[in-house]
């Protein structure tokens, strides 16, 4: 699990808490339940509307990656390519056909197959790119509905905040009612600040940052596929693949 995930996400709202605390308030004055219909059940229905159900579904698997992200070590593939490499220079390229279905990546597991197959160097690139376009175009979709949710949340909270203001105005003659409206217009409007700059517009961020590492990933990968298919030698292959990281490990040792 990525503890920052969670820590961000806590401090966020316990700052936001001892702030209406040290004003006087309470949780309570936050809670409205007329505020939390019109705000996220009308920002829920714009995103709805905006994406196919398959997208939508997307976004909310991808949602887990936030805060347990995917597995990615960068040595432990650059040693199993070179394994496969190994074994190519050794038994020839044929030899990859059957050891293709025990990698751990089901790119890797494609780009095998299609080597040992003979198939020509163009090609094999194209469809190894072509499965990683696939992935960046899922992941970039999924975060777009989280980004529009924080596109939406703000206007929403508005038009609750109008709404409110309405009841307010029909209710001039009513001081008993002056409150309960008044609080729904400005409560709306925190729900929609809220939602969008706390919640969603971070999500669709650390989504994308997440999966840069993944698309690294996959890149050695089709580098790596390549070059066995090339004949390079082991040593070369695995020294080609690690300049892949040194700028992620020479950032780990600047904030280490």
């Amino acid at each position: 699990m990525d503890i920052f995930a969670v820590i961000g996400l806590f401090f966020g709202i316990t700052m936001i808490l001892i702030g209406q605390a040290m004003e006087g308030g309470n949780i309570g004055q936050l809670l409205q339940i007329t505020a939390a219909f019109i705000v996220l059940g009308g920002t829920s229905g714009a995103v709805i509307l905006s994406f196919p159900p398959k997208t939508l579904a997307s976004a909310v698997k991808i949602l887990k990656d936030v805060f347990m992200p995917p597995n990615v070590d960068f040595e432990a593939l650059i040693s199993e390519i070179g394994g496969f490499a190994t074994k190519a220079r050794k038994e020839g390229i044929i030899s990859l056909e059957k050891e293709a279905n025990n990698a751990t990546d089901s790119l890797l597991t494609l780009g095998l197959g299609a080597v040992a197959d003979g198939t020509d160097p163009t090609l094999v690139r194209e469809m190894l790119e072509n499965q990683i376009e696939q992935l960046e175009n899922h992941v970039n979709n999924a975060a777009k509905v989280f980004e529009s949710f924080g596109g939406y949340s703000p206007t929403l909270g508005i038009i609750g905040a109008v709404m409110g203001l309405i009841q307010v105005m029909q209710n001039l003659s009513d001081p008993s009612k002056l409150g309960a409206g008044i609080a729904v217009a400005f409560v709306a409007t925190i729900y929609g600040l809220f939602a969008a700059n706390l919640v969603m517009i971070p999500i669709s961020t650390r989504i994308k940052f997440i999966y840069q590492n993944v698309f690294l990933y996959k890149n050695i990968i089709l580098e790596g596929v390549l070059s066995i298919q090339a004949g390079e030698s082991p040593v070369l292959i695995e020294r080609k693949l690690r300049s892949f990281i040194l700028d992620e490990k020479k950032d780990e040792r600047i904030n280490g």
